[in-house]
């Protein structure tokens, strides 16, 4: 009994180690029928970096127009909000590091302000690609790529508070876009 239970003992072990050995050898695809997805507007050109906001969006519909529209819609709706988040961590920043007079309202008319710079920049984005798939169902995915330019957006800022009488008192251009310039290279950096 004890040979018998010596030498179960090792053909075990070694059954183990080939099984693990085998299963490490196995791709992930044939073992999970998982499929890599290539997303189209993906490189790095295609992300906001220290010249520019970038978005890219996708919209389905059995129309091609409308497809359009919907891509086009989402990328604005993604860049509207990655620059005003943009505008936000600024305008913090800046109201941080300058004594502004009532900086609560400072920061209030400035959020305003750059809705609506971003409202006009909307108007004003270019595309920078776009690709059309024909579905299995017969849809339309329309994948668009757009952007606005860094300095462009900073221009149209800094016109509507340079044109507002209370914001100019508390207004630094030159501090305001370090801050800025700094912040956009930080999008730069995260999109690596």
């Amino acid at each position: 009994m004890k040979t018998i239970q010596l030498l179960a003992i090792p053909s075990i072990a070694l059954l183990v180690i080939t099984g693990c050995k085998s299963k490490k050898a196995v791709p992930v695809q044939k073992e999970t029928a998982a499929v890599e997805i290539s997303v189209p507007f993906s490189g790095k050109e295609f992300r906001t970096d220290a010249d520019a906001f970038r978005a890219k969006q996708v919209g389905k519909s059995p129309d091609l127009a409308t497809a359009k529209k919907i891509a086009f819609q989402n990328a604005k709706a993604e860049m509207a909000g990655n620059i005003n988040s943009t505008i936000k961590r600024v305008t913090d920043q800046y109201t941080n590091q300058r004594t502004v007079g009532n900086a609560q309202e400072f920061e209030n008319k400035f959020e305003e302000l750059a809705r609506e710079v971003v409202n006009m920049e909307l108007s004003n984005v270019r595309e920078i690609g776009e690709k059309i798939f024909k579905e299995s169902d017969g849809a339309y995915s329309y994948w668009i790529a757009i952007e606005a330019g860094k300095k462009e957006v900073f221009d149209k800022l800094d016109a509507k508070i340079s044109s507002d009488s209370k914001l100019k008192l508390d207004y630094d251009k030159q501090k305001f876009q370090q801050i800025f310039d700094s912040e956009m290279k930080k999008l730069g950096d995260e999109g690596k």
